[in-house]
Formats: structure tokens, sequence, C-alpha cells
């Protein structure tokens, strides 16, 4: 009651008060007249915001410089051969600077105390002008906590770590090589559609074993190329020291994982995408960090704070993960230089931000449904200061290079999200539709392919903010992993195994299969979003699940791989389902529908089980009945005359999943023209029987 009294208060001054402080909000409203009430939300955010860009610019000179932390923090040779080292420990009693360089001396090399809680050390160069630290050597900061406790730690600037043999920890590895990578390619435009290929490198092969950043350049990005994919968003390139934690589980995230490769061969991966006009998104993780102490972030300086709230505040309880506190000066210099050090360092054109929904509220999503509700994007529940985080973020990533990417993955729906900062919005490009998934999952699990309900399908598919692009997937890496099934394996589960072979006749259940798996991406990639994501191997109907190596299946690799050689065997049906994701793609790119304005649906027919639909001038027609189908059947259009189709039941001009080269059965005759009539049908001007 008292929030919606609050609410009702929000006047007409207030509401002017807003659009004066916010410049384009006038148009947020415009477009979303029900945020009116909370106008004074975005106000507040946004002068939030502009008031955190400004002190760094008083005291910093600039986001510009501020986020370039990676230039003095951590260790740095300096061009007379000296060291200068630079940490924020204000837990610390005493800073120190240890290694190979001196026969691992804890208390040699003590650091400098400065305001704020830094410390600094200048070595000077050796008479000899050897390198002081030579590339390749150990390193580790020793911290006397206020307790008098002595830790060892890696810095959390680290570049490279890597962990050797049986050791538990891993080893910061001082990376200052002779020969750095040099870029060759620049990077390439932003795509007008972006479809993401989601990757990992580990286990991009069909070997039982970790796959390196060279075998994905040489093996991987040809695939991708081929398959019509723009983008790759590459994951669990942040160091992390729990492999099966699937990269969420970040211990140093200014270095490129080591499991791997080294930091130049993943540069060489990214140059190698970009020759091939290949945008590379980075899956970045600022939501928590790993509670790992030993090679990790937390307890850097012996306390629980430093980078992370103190108390129950600083822990996730469901991921057993620390959060960030980051009203911190010195957290948002740590995190705003992570996104400029991968953008600038290896190449990267841009981000996934992994649990956006976690970061915006203290709830962190917990136990929340998220009816829609806009009062549940406002108020206190909201956590303003990663709001704000995110904000700076996205401004420092689109000022540095306009045509980078941020992708939001977000379960709350929150308005603005993907509005400009100049309207109040958080600022980023897109975000994932998640709950495409879920319904595609639902209706697999749930019910008889008779019972879908085509209203329900069309609904979840185009339910999303007007003006806030999405990312549409029909599956990711979640429904791969193991506890849950990909889509070929809730429709074809244990004959994956037995009748994939072109030599056996068609049974019911991989028939459907097949067809279904073409149709539900072909429908979520043409009317879901704005973009569209697909998981390595999903493409094909990958079989079995994603498992990475644990106690729990006895440290195996055999389900932490991608077995890509089964779509190159022509004795096998997994080529056919390459083939459909392959053409779809390169026709999206010819016409261009996922940069379309959202589809016009002109037809869910319940009992003929018919979705047609308009976008980029295709018209698109499916036929989920799983026992009938149809001719002369009259369909709706705005075009007259003769009408290039794309269509999903039985026949197709430039699309056919009945095509031979898809599985299919060849039922329709390409050859055939289709003209429309100006006769009107489902409130279209024209139509045409099919």
């Amino acid at each position: 009651m008292a929030a919606s009294v609050a609410r009702a208060g929000c006047s007409e001054a207030a509401v002017a008060a807003a659009l004066a402080d916010v410049p384009e909000l006038a148009r947020l409203l415009e477009v979303d007249p029900y945020l009116k009430p909370f106008a004074a939300d975005f106000q507040r955010r946004y002068k939030r915001f502009n008031e955190t860009l400004n002190n760094i610019g008083e005291n910093e000179g600039g986001i510009d410089k501020f986020s370039r932390g990676y230039e003095s923090f951590g260790v740095h040779r300096c061009a007379d051969g000296g060291l200068y080292c630079k940490e924020w420990a204000p837990g610390a009693e005493g800073v120190f600077l240890t290694g190979d360089f001196n026969d691992w001396n804890p208390f040699s090399y003590p650091y400098k105390k400065l305001d704020y809680g830094k410390w600094e050390l200048y070595i000077p160069p050796k008479q000899t002008k050897s390198l002081l630290v030579p590339h390749g050597s150990k390193l580790k900061v020793v911290i006397r906590s206020k307790s008098g406790e002595i830790l060892y730690r890696i810095s959390p600037w680290a570049k490279y770590v890597t962990r050797e043999g049986d050791n538990v920890n891993y080893d910061w590895i001082h990376w200052d090589p002779e020969h750095p990578y040099k870029f060759k390619h620049s990077r390439p435009k932003k795509p007008r559609s972006l479809r993401i290929y989601e990757s990992h490198v580990g286990i991009s092969s069909y070997e039982g074993k970790i796959a390196s950043y060279k075998h994905f350049t040489c093996n991987v990005l040809p695939r991708i190329k081929d398959l019509g994919y723009n983008c790759i968003q590459m994951m669990a390139i942040m160091e992390h020291a729990y492999y099966a934690s699937f990269g969420y589980q970040i211990t140093s995230f200014f270095a490129a994982s080591s499991r791997y490769g080294t930091p130049e061969e993943l540069k060489e991966l990214v140059d190698t995408a970009h020759s091939m006009g290949i945008t590379v998104l980075l899956d970045v993780v600022h939501s928590h960090a790993s509670k790992n102490s030993e090679d990790g972030l937390n307890m850097f300086d012996g306390t629980d704070s430093c980078y992370f709230h103190s108390g129950p505040r600083g822990n996730h309880d469901l991921w057993d993960s620390r959060l960030f506190a980051y009203s911190s000066w010195e957290v948002l210099r740590f995190l705003l230089s992570n996104i400029r050090w991968w953008l600038e360092e290896y190449g990267f054109d841009g981000f996934r931000f992994d649990g956006v929904t976690s970061m915006l509220y203290h709830h962190h999503g917990m136990g929340q449904a998220f009816s829609g509700d806009y009062h549940e994007y406002f108020g206190l529940q909201v956590d303003e200061d990663a709001l704000i985080y995110l904000m700076l973020a996205n401004y420092l990533v689109h000022t540095l290079y306009p045509d980078s990417i941020t992708v939001a993955e977000d379960v709350s729906g929150m308005p603005a999200l993907c509005s400009p900062i100049s309207q109040g919005g958080v600022g980023f490009d897109y975000r994932l539709a998640m709950a495409i998934p879920d319904k595609w999952i639902q209706l697999l699990k749930e019910f008889k392919d008779e019972d879908w309900n085509m209203g329900n399908i069309v609904y979840t598919l185009t339910n999303r903010r007007y003006l806030e692009k999405c990312i549409a997937y029909a599956e990711s890496h979640d429904q791969a992993l193991v506890g849950d099934k990909t889509l070929a394996f809730w429709l074809m589960d244990a004959e994956m195994y037995t009748n994939m072979s072109v030599l056996t006749p068609f049974t019911p259940v991989i028939d459907r299969g097949i067809q279904l798996h073409k149709m539900i991406r072909l429908i979520t990639h043409a009317l879901g979003g704005e973009g569209y994501l697909n998981f390595m191997g999903n493409e094909f109907g990958h079989p079995e699940w994603l498992d990475f190596p644990r106690k729990g299946n006895n440290e195996s690799y055999h389900y932490a791989r991608r077995q890509f050689h089964l779509t190159d065997d022509d004795l096998l049906r997994y080529k056919f389902l390459n083939n459909f994701d392959r053409d779809m793609n390169k026709l999206e790119e010819r016409c261009g529908w996922l940069s379309a304005p959202q589809a016009h649906v002109s037809e869910k027919h319940e009992g003929n089980k018919i979705i047609a639909f308009e976008r980029a001038g295709l018209l698109f027609i499916f036929n989920f009945h799983p026992s009938k189908s149809y001719t002369d059947y009259r369909v709706g259009t705005t075009l007259p005359g003769k009408y290039p189709f794309c269509c999903c039941f039985t026949f197709k001009i430039v699309l056919d999943t009945d095509a031979a080269e898809y599985g299919g059965h060849q039922r329709l005759d390409h050859n055939t023209e289709f003209f429309s009539q100006p006769f009107k049908h489902n409130e279209r001007p024209c139509s045409l029987l099919v």
C-alpha cells in the first residue's frame, strides 16, 4: 500500500524535473507511458551515473585514464629495466614482492604505503642490464595482515596464471614475452544482424581432453564461418581454477585461461576470427567471483572485504561465491579496467555480461518469479550501485569502440536495460530472450504434439520490449549441461545412438525429431528477436549432454567434448541438421530479417496448427500439425503478385525443411510459383494459396 501511494505521488512537477535532468527520457516515456510513474527513479539513476562520471573526471582525469589501471597496478617492467609494482590492499599491515627472482625471500622487497590503501614498489635495474624478473618466472605478493598473519597471494592484476602438474593452486607467472603477438587484421564492422555461435575452447575437440586455442583457431573457426555465423561468444576465457564451473567462478580477472594455451595464442584466435569477418564477444563475469583465496581475489588483503562487501552481503548463497562492492572507488577502477583490458589487449569486440539479474537486485533474483509488475524493477530491492556500474561499463565500451556490442543475461525483464543511457537506460545493445528455450523444453517435456498451443508459442517468441533488442535462442549451453537435455535429446533420446544412419529407414522418432529440430530453430530465428544464438554443436543435434570432469564422473572428459566429425560422415543424418542451420543463417544474411522490424503474425490457427507471419519481405509458414498436410491453404499477405516465401511445413521457395539435403521427404516442387491475389484474409489485404 505504501509503495502504491508513493508512486501515485509522482507529480507532474516531478516528471517535469526528471525530463529536464535526463536528456532523452521523453522518448522512453513516449515508447512506454507505463514507466511515467517511475520517472524519478530514472532521474536518480541518471544523476548518480553522471555524478560518478564527473567524480572520476575530477579525481582521476577522466574515465579514459581511470580505466587504464592495468598500466600501473600489478607488476611492470620499466624503460630503464627496473620494476614498478602497485597493489590496493587497504586491510594489509605490510605488502612485499617475492618470487624466483629473489629466491623466494618473503620480506626483501617491501612496498611503500600510499594513501587510500594503495602500496607501491620500485626495484631498480640490475647493473648487468639483464631482466630483473624474466618472462615466465613465478611471483607472489606477500601480505602481512593486521593480525600478523603472513599470506601469499596472486596479484588481482596478474596477466597469466597456470597450474603445474598435480598442484591444487595456480601459480602467478610473469608474462612479458620478448615478441608479443602483433594483430594483423582490423576489427570487423558491427554486424547488421547478429548471429552468435556460443563457444567453449576446451570442449571444442572430439578427443577426451582439453582442446587448445590453436585447435579452435585451425579447426573450429572455419566451421563457424561456413555455418554463416558472424559472431562468436567465447565462454570460460577469464581464468577459473575449477574447470567444471564452465568459467563462471573467476579467480584471475586479467588472465586468459592457461589451460588452453598462452595469451598470444588467444590473440591469434581473435585476430583470425577478425580476418574472417567474425565479431568476437567475451563472456565477462563481473557479477561475482570465486571464493578461492590462495589463487583468487577473496581475502586478498587478509580481510573479507577489500573487493567485496563484508559480511553476509558479500556472499552469494546459491553460487557460493563473493559479491563485489560496486560503490567502492577501487572496485570500479578494477572492473572498468578489466573491461578495457579485454577490448584493447586481446581485441574483443564486446561482451556478454553474465549474471546481470543477480547484479541488479539485492535479492539476486533468488526466489523471485518476476511477474512483469513494474514495481518489481524499482525501489529498495534494486542494487543501484551495481546498476550504475553497468551504465559506466556500457558507456566505456561504446565510447572506446562505438561498434562494440554488449549483451545482458537478465531473466527479470528490467525495463530500459537495453535503452540508451541518455534515456535513463542501462545502455546494453541486446538482452537474451531467456523465456524462449524454457518454452521449447516445456512443450517437449509436458505436452503431446497435438496439444501445442500456437498462440502461446507466438506470444513467447514476440513478448519483448519495443525497441529493446533481444537475442533469441532455442537452446544454449544451459540446456546442454548434465541434468538437462538438448532439444535433439528431448526429441530423439536413445534412438540417436542407433537410428541416425542413412542406411536405415527413418523411424517415427528420428523423423519427427529431425523435422521439429529444424522448425523450432527457424521459427525462433525468424520470430524471436533481433539476434540469434546457438551453442556449439547443437546446430547439428549433438548427441548426449555436456559434463565436465569432476569427482562425480571419475574426472572423465568423455562428455566434455564436441563431436564435429559426426557432421562430416555422409552416412549419418547429423549432416542434414548441419546443412539446414548453415542455409538458414545464409538466408538471413541475404534477407536480413533479424535487423528488420518485428514480424506481423497473420495466423496462429490452433486446429490446423499453422503459424504464418511476414518479416523482411519473406512469408514464413509453419505447419506444426503432427499428422496433417494441407493443399490450397490460404495465407494472408501484404504483398501482391509473385511472392518469394519461406515456410516450414511442406514447401518453400527459398528454404524448405522438407528438402532432401535437410533430411526431408522431397514432397515439394521447388519450381512452383505462387501468386498472391487481392483477396483479404486474416486482416491482410492480399492472400495466396499454398
